[in-house]
């Protein structure tokens, strides 16, 4: 059984589209960092080293956005693109986990 089809993105343009996929980048990258969460220090590191660039590739995005004129961000349209992606579920590794034994 082939699994569900997802909702189709919404038409960005090439830079929201851009920004989109480094925000989700850098959260992921960032949930990876997140102390509260179980793991290992050197994967902790390795995601650290690789936020910079990262963070980078998004402040670019962003700022591509600005200079062509593309001056405010369209938060229903990029939060349903945010969504399609799985967006909530890589954002809440961000997150402090639920309290346990509580």
């Amino acid at each position: 059984m082939l699994p569900p089809e997802l909702p189709p993105l919404p038409a960005l343009t090439r830079a929201e589209a851009e920004l989109i996929d480094r925000y989700l980048e850098v959260v992921d990258l960032v949930g990876r960092i997140n102390p509260a969460r179980d793991g290992d220090t050197y994967r902790g590191l390795r995601a650290a080293q690789a936020l910079v660039g990262r963070a980078a590739e998004l402040r670019d995005a962003l700022a591509l956005m600005h200079r062509r004129g593309e001056t405010e961000l369209h938060s229903p349209t990029l939060a349903r693109a945010l969504r399609v992606l799985d967006g909530e579920r890589r954002a809440a590794r961000v997150m402090l986990p639920p309290r346990s034994g509580s």
